[in-house]
């Protein structure tokens, strides 16, 4: 009987031994998208690609930008060991500046919170232009 009981006991301890073992990793391709320069009013969707490098299914649980102007998208089923999955970003590029963001993408991995970058500036052509010229008037005065 004390066989058994042991057996069962060491049995029971080893399957939880090896469940602690299974865990989702991510693996960004680049954690930095550069917009470069972007003319206003351009396509501002751009797409970070990761893969599950663990051996458990990875779950995106959130997925938050510093500010209103950055909208992410996260995954919404888990992604499985070996698979990949993409969090898509999309700037508001009707705003003339230089773009500077966060997205902080929190999950089940390993490391559970992974902060993700953008960056560029985005240019209105037409002021540009008429900025360029208004150097050359106030140099032919």
């Amino acid at each position: 009987m004390k066989n058994i009981l042991t057996l069962l006991l060491l049995g029971f301890f080893g399957l939880q031994v090896q469940a602690q073992n299974k865990v989702a990793k991510i693996e960004f391709e680049s954690t930095v998208i550069d917009y470069g320069t972007i003319e206003k009013g351009a396509d501002g969707v751009r797409v970070f690609k990761f893969t599950n490098t663990g051996n458990a299914p990875l779950i995106v649980s959130k997925v938050k930008s510093s500010c209103g102007c950055t909208v992410p998208k996260k995954p919404e089923k888990p992604i499985l060991p070996g698979e990949s999955g993409e969090i898509q970003v999309k700037y508001d590029t009707n705003r003339v500046m230089p773009i500077r963001k966060t997205i902080t993408v929190t999950s089940n991995a390993d490391t559970p919170t992974v902060a993700l970058k953008i960056k560029g500036t985005v240019i209105d052509p037409n002021k540009s232009s008429v900025m360029k010229s208004k150097p050359k008037s106030v140099v032919e005065k």
